[in-house]
């Protein structure tokens, strides 16, 4: 039997086609105004707050250099040097047009740009943290559907207590073990270091799997608990119940009505999760010997390098709002509440 839809002449099918399209490019666009009227307050209060924590922190650049033992007048010749002497709106006025340009000024241990220091950085923990989200979205979607799909029986008993288990089990825990087994024990991966892409896929990929691995067990865990409990409660709704009552197939339901109204929580879940794995994984990233951001935050906080570290916060404010977007833009598409403007 053909559906009214199928049945309607060429030109009204185009017509329908325009109006979805239209209606959906109207959802996203007013998605993306919202995000950003809520991020251009957000971004400037964050960065004069993070601005304002280096006249409350009472560090210099000239305890750095010249040391504790440091006679006033040489700490003020310095601070003048800085442009510290300046008053501290004028100082956050130039910072703030600075970061609005991409640069986030100079390291106050080495007089390097720190644009250019996070950007080493961050390309290497950019490359793990995809990585890891990739592997936790897809095992994590694959465990929670599962579970979902096979409830109250021992399948669904045992996907839940092994997502319990590696949900308590440390990054460092687990790069380590793994380490021990697949680098040293079985040499099918190297322990240690980063090369970068224009290397080589296969090196690249071979570099960051063990610490990308030892990350995604978090991301695993999270996404495999939401999906599940919000595919439970979906299934439910009495949508899904009309849906049987239709004699829809079970494979039908579970894509057009079970998946699409459950899977929004578990997409919410990765907006905080892929920044944390960029600037939390610090000790990961000693394991494995990579310089990367959280590597770089570290070791800027442990040194007193106030601008860098500043650059840290601004960098990671950024990215979680950039991925929160992403994960609204993709809900408002895929979920039928966004749809309906929910």
């Amino acid at each position: 039997m053909t559906t009214t839809a199928e049945q309607a002449p060429p030109a009204r099918r185009r017509a329908v086609a325009a109006t979805r399209v239209r209606h959906t490019l109207g959802r996203l666009l007013a998605t993306l105004a919202r995000s950003v009227v809520i991020f251009v307050p957000v971004f400037l209060l964050a960065t004069f707050v993070t601005f304002a924590l280096r006249s409350m922190s009472g560090l210099s650049p000239a305890r750095i250099q010249l040391g504790e033992e440091a006679t006033p007048e040489a700490i003020a010749r310095v601070e003048a040097q800085w442009g510290l002497d300046r008053p501290f709106l004028a100082q956050y006025w130039d910072w703030f047009t600075g970061v609005l340009h991409g640069q986030l000024g100079t390291s106050w241990t080495n007089g390097a740009d720190i644009s250019t220091l996070i950007g080493l950085g961050l390309g290497v923990s950019l490359s793990v943290a995809t990585l890891a989200l990739v592997i936790g979205v897809v095992l994590g979607f694959a465990l929670g559907t599962v579970a979902a799909l096979k409830r109250t029986t021992w399948i669904d008993r045992s996907v839940t207590g092994f997502v319990t288990l590696i949900s308590v089990m440390p990054a460092f825990v687990v790069g380590i073990v793994l380490v021990a087994v697949l680098a040293v024990g079985l040499g099918v991966f190297p322990s240690a270091g980063y090369v970068p892409v224009e290397q080589g896929l296969g090196p690249w990929l071979a570099h960051i799997t063990l610490p990308a691995l030892a990350l995604s067990f978090d991301v695993v865990a999270d996404v495999a608990r939401q999906l599940r409990g919000s595919l439970v409660a979906a299934y439910r709704e009495n949508y899904v119940t009309g849906a049987v009552v239709r004699g829809l197939s079970p494979r039908r339901i579970f894509l057009g009505h079970v998946l699409r109204n459950g899977i929004g929580p578990a997409l919410a879940t990765l907006g905080l999760k892929f920044p944390a794995l960029v600037g939390a994984s610090v000790v990961t990233e000693w394991i494995f010997g990579l310089q990367g951001f959280g590597r770089f935050a570290n070791d800027s906080a442990q040194a007193g390098d106030v601008p860098a570290v500043q650059g840290v916060l601004v960098v990671s404010i950024v990215l979680v709002v950039l991925f929160n977007l992403i994960v609204n833009l993709v809900l408002a598409r895929v979920t039928p509440a966004s749809q309906r403007g929910v």
